[in-house]
């Protein structure tokens, strides 16, 4: 109950910011809400219609072609400028001989953004360190100025459009219908204004049955998923479902889901033997799951600004203790990562270039070195086994 109203409040916030600043109206819901998301999948079908499948018959398809192969699930969170962590740590996995190739990937906005790099495998790591390490995101924030005062942002959304659509390209998206063939999951959350709920989005089905619309839908899913309310202009998606045609307006997927597993991914198939039981569940937080004391001084501004942070850190701790509770009654194991609080504090929409390149070295060096995940049964109040020492901190921030 406390998650649902603490959701409530920062809707509330986020539509007050649309509505205060911005003439946009949003039309009346069209389809209904979805309460049990991020177990109702929305696929695309080979007719070019979305329907909302069960993620018991989504996992049913999973196991029939991948039968006898070991389910590895990689779930990546939002963080804004965070996101360079667990970047650097996909790409450090692969060069540690330490990653799996991923069953299924899920992502919510900056952890959306990474997700088609870490479902495609190693040989699209250059396109994350391509990203994260030249200065591409330096621009995102660009201000509308007096605009803002008649617009639904305070950011233009060009530049976040034109960053992924640079690194969307056809063979990216023919990468991705060819391995959603082979029955690997891309899945991508965000949330729907109209009705308050998250969505998933399953971006392989969109990749192998979008037609020539494919790349400009997948494009619209991802920057919908990382669109912060108020800050960036909501995304308006097209979607036919069924004989209906409308149109949806959708915003970041951390307003409504910090990061998602869908359970009956995790579940073992009943006739299954040997290495193919239990699924194995990967959590990279690209964030804190906790916050530092801090003195924070009496204004609206500071006072508002660290309750919602506190709000969402509470969150996202309640959700990795849930899932990692829920995959062990589901037969799965569970590990996460997340940035210990000893690294230096990232401001969440700090992206510029330096910034982002120590957080990338530094989810790089914690899994290239071994040392990035950590079991879930040592609890969720233990942060990650990352080299924190002073020494190391120094190092990582002054190169």
């Amino acid at each position: 109950m406390q998650r649902r109203h603490m959701i409530a409040a920062v809707l509330s916030a986020a539509s007050l910011l649309l509505l205060g600043c911005a003439p946009l109206v949003i039309r009346e819901a069209k389809s209904p809400a979805r309460t049990d998301a991020p177990n109702a999948i929305r696929t695309l079908g080979s007719d070019g219609r979305f329907s909302t499948l069960s993620a018991q018959s989504v996992a049913q398809r999973l196991h029939a072609l991948r039968a006898d192969e070991p389910v590895n699930i990689l779930a990546l969170s939002g963080g804004g400028a965070d996101g360079a962590f667990g970047a650097g740590a996909v790409v450090g996995l692969t060069r540690s001989g330490s990653r799996p190739q991923f069953s299924v990937v899920t992502g919510v906005s900056a952890g959306a953004l990474i997700a088609p790099y870490a479902f495609l495998g190693p040989d699209w790591d250059g396109q994350l360190i391509d990203i994260y390490t030249t200065g591409r995101g330096e621009h995102l924030l660009q201000s509308r100025g007096l605009g803002a005062l008649f617009g639904s942002s305070v950011y233009r959304g060009t530049p976040l459009k034109e960053l992924v659509d640079r690194y969307a390209t056809n063979a990216l998206i023919q990468a991705v219908a060819r391995e959603a063939a082979t029955g690997r999951l891309l899945l991508v959350a965000t949330t729907d204004v109209g009705t308050g709920e998250p969505v998933v989005w399953d971006l392989g089905s969109i990749a192998m049955n979008g037609g020539p619309g494919a790349r400009a839908l997948f494009r619209d899913v991802l920057v919908a998923s990382a669109s912060v309310p108020g800050m960036f202009p909501p995304v308006v998606i097209r979607v036919q479902e069924q004989d209906a045609l409308y149109d949806e307006v959708h915003v970041d997927g951390t307003i409504t889901v910090p990061f998602f597993v869908p359970l009956a991914l995790a579940e073992a198939p009943k006739n299954a033997i040997g290495r193919s039981r239990g699924a194995t569940v990967y959590v990279i937080v690209d964030g804190r799951l906790s916050e530092e004391p801090l003195a924070i001084p009496l204004r609206v501004k500071a006072i508002v600004s660290r309750s919602v942070s506190a709000g969402l850190n509470h969150m996202l701790r309640t959700t990795l203790e849930l899932t990692a509770t829920n995959a062990e009654l589901q037969g799965a194991t569970l590990q996460y990562a997340a940035i210990p609080n000893s690294y230096p504090n990232v401001a969440p929409f700090d992206f510029h270039a330096e910034t982002v390149r120590s957080l990338f070295r530094y989810g790089y060096e914690c899994a290239e070195s071994g040392r990035l995940w950590i079991s879930a049964s040592a609890g969720a109040g233990q942060i990650t086994q990352c080299p924190v020492d002073a020494e190391s901190m120094r190092r990582f921030v002054s190169r």
